[in-house]
């Protein structure tokens, strides 16, 4: 929800041109989540699930550096029923761009697959995130995203995720560079677009494959003094990422990766995922 919610905040239209769906529970945080989104002007459709709280994250900040424990709960339980149910298929028909963070491989892959495949039959943009090594790690869930990467035109992840996708596949890579590469040349169903694959490395070069070339874009230098929290930066880069990439005509690769690095420079100096004033012109 994070990337959606810096998404919107980047594209400044006066009107929610965003959605969001997940499962909460009926409970103090599951209210808190939805007050926030309609702040942020995005648009949510949440599955209760009344008999589970809604799911929360414990995280600890010191030094500017975060480690994260996190209790699924609802979140874990979301059901294809609740996508499919017509009021809800119909914001993914009118959506143009569609995002999915690879935890919800975890909760319901099927969804995910059909998402994926409604979007190459209909020539839609779909996007997706390796999240975390683990997805990659436990079997089950890198099947799942095997069967999903022939529908996915953006693949984000960082560093570690990319080298962890590498050993997960059986690949000899030296640097995340050159997992990149392989990755943009995975099989891919839609022909008409070629995969772009996402790496982003903290403060080093963010990498990005297309076209059988792999480019390197320099991060902007944000001051250690400045540096509150990196909890959300990922979250960050992407929906600064997609806001660009969401236009009625779509920016140059190298605007996209200018926006995703600002909105994270922009995360990482308040404690939380937090957008403060307006963002500037990009």
């Amino acid at each position: 929800q994070n990337s959606i919610r810096v998404c919107q905040w980047m594209l400044q239209a006066p009107h929610s041109c965003s959605g969001y769906m997940g499962c909460i529970g009926n409970d103090e945080f599951g209210e808190k989540m939805k007050a926030q989104a309609a702040a942020d002007n995005v648009t949510v459709s949440y599955m209760v699930d009344e008999a589970t709280p809604t799911g929360t994250c414990a995280v600890c900040v010191k030094d500017s550096e975060r480690s994260l424990v996190a209790n699924l709960a609802a979140a874990n339980n979301y059901k294809i029923a609740h996508l499919e149910k017509p009021e809800n298929w119909a914001m993914v028909e009118a959506a143009k761009v569609v995002y999915s963070a690879g935890f919800f491989i975890t909760v319901s892959p099927d969804s995910m697959m059909k998402v994926a495949q409604h979007c190459c039959e209909e020539n839609k943009v779909y996007c997706l995130n390796l999240s975390a090594p683990f997805i990659v790690e436990v079997p089950p869930f890198l099947e799942a995203l095997k069967n999903l990467l022939p529908y996915v035109d953006y693949l984000f992840g960082n560093e570690t995720e990319a080298m962890a996708f590498s050993k997960a596949m059986g690949w000899d890579c030296k640097d995340v560079s050159e997992v990149a590469a392989k990755a943009a040349r995975l099989p891919k169903q839609n022909g008409g677009r070629q995969r772009t694959v996402v790496f982003t490395q903290g403060g080093e070069d963010t990498l990005v494959a297309r076209d059988g070339v792999v480019t390197n874009y320099p991060v902007p230098a944000v001051k250690k003094e400045e540096i509150v929290d990196t909890n959300g930066a990922g979250d960050a880069f992407v929906g600064g990422f997609l806001s660009q990439l969401c236009r009625p005509v779509a920016k140059h690769i190298s605007d996209m990766v200018r926006a995703g690095n600002y909105a994270a420079s922009c995360i990482i100096k308040v404690s939380g995922c937090k957008m403060e004033g307006e963002p500037i012109s990009l």
